[in-house]
């Protein structure tokens, strides 16, 4: 089976901010600040109660995101998220019933690995795009360019851990199309409104992605 793929959706810098949102309205000013500093691509996390409220708003009221729901960890979240206008979701690890919740959505879907052992039952589902996470904790870098000659057909979105300084080697890595962070959206940031800061954060990086 042929799942559907995120990496062909993105355009410009390959960097996912990873939000923790608690409010539609500030998600909104939050995603357009981003939008504008370059980065697209946008992975609302459900960690908060208004977390599917917060990446509706944006998928209606941001033209210019891609907005995927992060950390599902139930079957039902999956139905949910694509119901809330989510264009790809984002898982922390991988069971079978997961998987299967996945396929039924159709929507792009980035399992999270920490291993070869658990890159291996993905790719037995048919998994081609992961998530590896949490990154840093996991060998970062070293860790990736050591899995590349074992598995070359998988792509990776490593998240955990990573700061500005790790964005030009860890994009450089031959099986890496993308990185997320939290970096980008400091939580005092958010809560003073400072967007003009947050569009700042996400030129400085989107320039590294492309530098």
């Amino acid at each position: 089976m042929t799942h559907p793929r995120l990496e062909p959706s993105l355009s410009g810098p390959r960097i996912v901010p990873v939000l923790v949102l608690d409010e539609p309205d500030t998600a909104v000013a939050l995603a357009e600040a981003l939008v504008a500093g370059g980065l697209t691509t946008l992975e609302v996390t459900l960690r908060t109660p208004a977390a599917l409220a917060c990446a509706e708003a944006i998928a209606a009221r941001v033209p210019g995101a891609l907005v995927g729901l992060g950390t599902l960890i139930r079957p039902e979240q999956f139905a949910q998220a694509r119901d809330a206008g989510a264009r790809f979701v984002v898982s922390p690890g991988l069971t079978d019933r997961l998987a299967e919740a996945a396929k039924t959505a159709g929507l792009p879907y980035l399992p999270g690995i920490a291993t070869v052992a658990e890159a291996l039952i993905a790719m037995e589902h048919g998994f081609r795009e992961l998530k590896f996470f949490p990154a840093m904790l996991n060998g970062g870098a070293p860790a990736l360019r050591g899995m590349a000659p074992l598995m070359p057909e998988i792509r990776f979105c490593p998240t955990g851990g990573l700061k500005a300084e790790h964005v030009k080697e860890i994009l450089s890595l031959p099986n890496v199309f993308a990185l997320g962070g939290t970096w980008l959206t400091p939580a005092d940031a958010i809560k003073e409104r400072r967007w003009s800061e947050i569009e700042r954060l996400a030129r400085e990086a989107s320039a590294l992605a492309q530098g």
